[in-house]
Formats: C-alpha cells, sequence, structure tokens
C-alpha cells in the first residue's frame, strides 16, 4: 500500500483558508458587538442586561481563542517554512500530527462558533 504524501504545499493552502475564516470570525464579533451596545441603550430590565453580559462575556472568550488559533497557525507555519528552506517539500510526522490536531481544532471551534451565534440570533429576535 502506497503512504499518502502531505506536502507543505497543501497545508498552507489549509492555513490562508483558516485565516479568512478565522478573520470573518473576528469582524463578524465585531457587529455583534455592536448589536449588543444597541441593545443595552434599549434595555434597563436586569434579566436582559443579565443575558447581554453572558453575550460579552462569550464574545471576548471567542475573540481570545481566534487569538490562540492565528498564533498557533503562525507557529505551524513558520515550522512548514523551516522546512521547506532545508529542501523539504514533504512535512514530517510530528508537523503532520499537529496539523491534524489543529484541522480537528478548527472544527470544534466551527460548531462551538456556530452555536454560539444560533443562540445570539435567538436573543437579538427577542430583544432588538
Amino acid at each position: 500500500m502506497e503512504k499518502e504524501v502531505i506536502y507543505n504545499s497543501d497545508l498552507y493552502f489549509e492555513h490562508k483558508q483558516w485565516r479568512r475564516e478565522l478573520f470573518f470570525w473576528e469582524d463578524e464579533l465585531k457587529s455583534f458587538k455592536n448589536r449588543l451596545n444597541e441593545i443595552a441603550n434599549r434595555w434597563t430590565d436586569k434579566n436582559v442586561l443579565a443575558e447581554l453580559e453572558h453575550f460579552q462575556n462569550q464574545f471576548i472568550n471567542q475573540a481570545e481563542v481566534i487569538d490562540k488559533m492565528q498564533h498557533d497557525i503562525n507557529v505551524h507555519e513558520n515550522k512548514i517554512v523551516e522546512n521547506t528552506k532545508e529542501g523539504e517539500d514533504i512535512l514530517d510526522l510530528n508537523l503532520s500530527r499537529k496539523h491534524i490536531e489543529f484541522r480537528n481544532s478548527m472544527e470544534t471551534q466551527r460548531h462551538i462558533y456556530g452555536d454560539l451565534k444560533k443562540e445570539f440570533f435567538r436573543f437579538l429576535s427577542k430583544y432588538l
């Protein structure tokens, strides 16, 4: 059976996709925070404000996760660049494992972020 070969260029392509996705999430969070400000200006009810604070905290957490993921992509990519400079276009086993772990983390984060968005949109529909 032939082994599958993973090339640095393939991983770089995936990194670019992840960066775009993370950038989009960052931009989206800014928009969500603006919506929270609109609600804060309209409502004084303690229950509404408590929910609002919950989303503020969730958005802060998401921003931190996004920053960490961007950092991790950069670290991983630097290692790929080192391999390429050494004339190695094929990723070594440890970097391949890291990449797969990160791919799984991105998939998990997509679900977490998607669920948060659904919850936030339900909140918006009640209070805007």
